[in-house]
């Protein structure tokens, strides 16, 4: 089951959202990915668990992800705490990913930063030895990723790195729009969100080329570190 990266949201189209044109970079690039969504969204003024849950599917399938999995967490009240942890460790040990994509470590909904820093500790736990999982009847063993790298989301956050993904976006918006329900569409009849507005759909496009523009490109998405970045040589900068 070891993938390259392992993508954790709060919920089913954070990742989308956050990270989506990387990810599809990365797997056009031969990489592995799999998505890991903490709750299935069941507090969202739109749309149910029913059709987060078709949606979620179709656009893991855009972005070529090779797994998808939901942990059930309560939407809206999931904690960081010992069994919390222990269910993104599990995840973190079975999938043995070489990088954990998570949520922003500050936002407007209170889900993303509490699921920010329960995947950042359960990164760090997860290399514990004395640590003791089981999944399926079998132990797990410890791992730990090399990077954990935190996508942005609402909120303009300053990023310490951005992705060149200017050949990806067009596969970003489509994984972003299989989740009709959530976003804009003038002939829908239920009620308005925040993300429902066109202004946010766009606001998806022209955010990762305002990015881009700043690295002389057309688009990027921008991560947020919790250790130096290291680089073998000046060349390899942009």
């Amino acid at each position: 089951m070891k993938v390259d990266i392992l993508a954790f949201g709060a919920h089913p189209d954070d990742v989308e959202l956050g990270a989506g044109a990387t990810i599809a970079k990365e797997v056009a690039n031969g990489k592995t990915v799999a998505i890991v969504d903490l709750t299935k969204g069941e507090l969202g003024t739109r749309g149910t668990e029913l059709t987060r849950k078709e949606e979620a599917e179709e656009a893991k399938n855009i972005l070529g992800v090779a797994y998808r999995e939901n942990l059930g967490f309560a939407d809206g009240f999931f904690v960081n705490d010992k069994h919390h942890q222990l269910e993104i460790i599990k995840m973190i040990r079975k999938y043995q990913p070489e990088i954990i994509l998570c949520n922003a470590i500050d936002d407007r909904h209170i889900d993303h930063g509490k699921g920010s820093k329960l995947v950042s500790d359960a990164c760090f736990l997860s290399g514990l030895i004395k640590i003791e999982t089981i999944v399926d009847g079998m132990p797990q063993k410890q791992w730990r990723p090399k990077q954990v790298y935190h996508y942005i989301q609402w909120k303009n956050i300053e990023p310490d790195f951005v992705v060149d993904v200017s050949d990806y976006m067009d596969v970003k918006m489509k994984s972003v729009l299989a989740y009709k329900t959530q976003f804009f569409d003038p002939n829908s009849k239920e009620p308005e969100t925040p993300i429902s507005s066109k202004n946010f759909t766009d606001s998806v496009k022209y955010r990762a080329n305002d990015l881009g523009r700043l690295i002389n490109v057309d688009y990027a998405e921008g991560y947020n570190v919790e250790r130096y970045v290291a680089v073998e040589s000046l060349f390899d900068l942009k």
